[in-house]
């Protein structure tokens, strides 16, 4: 059997459909949400987890049995159901169009995967079993929260200032690649967990002044306030 290796599908402000009305269905319809997607959810009946997920605002629902066409102008199609009349119905419709499909728990029937995913700012970790162990993939996730803590938000932003000022000075890539070595081996990341962010910035500066950039520490602060500024006003 041939290996397959997984790679990102941009979902964000493209319609979503998730067809099923049960906790799974809501981690699905949650996960892509959070990636930015337009999800609506299509089912006769909503359990409670579905129904908090549209009081929220983070889907549409859609109340009716699926009938063909139902899928028509989604992105992607999740379907968490064990009805395999409607599992096929669903699956040859996807294959017509064209459509990216995933029914939950059946990879055969898969054209694309929904790993467990941890997020931190810029930083996104996805953990796959490629369909063989979903809530293993969920537990190891979850193991991966305490080694990659909340500061790893702003562990990630201020690298990217950083790496910012290293190729304004024209510091050569291998170069960079050491820089940030060392920077990964710092207590940045300790000070930023203790709320210390101004011994972050002044770590981040002395080791830039080892590889040759001279920053003041005001200069990468302002740069990195406006770095979030910048971000915030394209989102």
């Amino acid at each position: 059997m041939p290996k397959y290796y997984p790679v990102m599908l941009d979902v964000r402000a493209r319609p979503a459909l998730v067809i099923g009305g049960d906790r799974i269905a809501a981690e699905k319809a949650a996960a892509l949400a959070a990636s930015g997607a337009q999800v609506s959810v299509l089912s006769a009946e909503f359990g409670a987890e579905v129904l908090s997920l549209a009081e929220r605002g983070q889907v549409v629902l859609r109340a009716k049995n699926y009938e063909p066409g139902d899928l028509a102008g989604a992105f992607v199609v999740v379907a968490a159901t064990t009805d395999p009349q409607l599992i096929e119905a669903i699956w040859q419709e996807t294959q017509r169009s064209g459509q990216p499909v995933n029914i939950v728990d059946v990879p055969r029937y898969c054209t694309f995967i929904l790993p467990s995913v941890l997020r931190r700012g810029k930083l996104t970790i996805a953990v796959s079993t490629e369909g063989a162990s979903p809530s293993l993939a969920k537990r190891i996730r979850q193991q991966l929260e305490e080694s990659f803590p909340l500061a790893y938000e702003d562990y990630i932003d201020l690298a990217a200032q950083a790496r910012v000022h290293l190729r304004r000075q024209g510091i050569a890539y291998d170069t960079r690649d050491e820089f940030f070595r060392d920077f990964m081996a710092s207590s940045v990341l300790d000070a930023l967990s203790a709320g210390e962010h101004e011994r972050a910035l002044t770590i981040t500066v002395e080791l830039l002044r080892a590889y040759g950039v001279e920053v003041q520490l005001s200069e990468l602060d302002v740069a990195f306030v406006k770095e979030q500024a910048d971000a915030a006003t394209q989102i």
